[in-house]
């Protein structure tokens, strides 16, 4: 699964850093990203197979990133993290093409089994 590339999106350092070290051992980073409209570009520029990308940042959101994400890139699978948990905004993260919503909270436990099912399945 190393080659499953990853980018990283989220405006706080030190919270890219810890999923830096939590995937890394596994995947490949390519790349990281403070806040949605940074996460585009790079998207344009290292194809990643998986972006993992925080919900509330400023200036372009992670569901309006998310969007424009899966709208040029229709393969790239998406997991949107977020400290906010709501009915609302899981519904928002599917219309947006999110593969995967988890809680900040539940990173530790659930986000590199999300991670494998998704390369699982493109390696399918």
């Amino acid at each position: 699964m190393k080659n499953t590339r990853l980018l990283i999106v989220d405006d706080h350092e030190i919270f890219r850093r810890g999923l830096r070290a939590l995937l890394e051992p596994e995947w490949e980073i390519c790349g990281e990203a403070s806040d949605g409209l940074d996460a585009v570009k790079q998207c344009e520029a290292l194809r990643p197979d998986v972006v993992v990308i925080d919900v509330t940042m400023p200036g372009l959101n992670g569901l309006e990133a998310t969007r424009l994400i899966k709208n040029k890139f229709p393969k790239t699978q998406i997991i949107i993290v977020t400290q906010h948990d709501s009915s609302q905004i899981r519904a928002a993260a599917r219309e947006a093409g999110a593969s995967h919503l988890i809680t900040k909270s539940a990173v530790g436990s659930e986000l590199v089994s999300a991670i494998k099912g998704l390369a699982n399945h493109s390696a399918a």
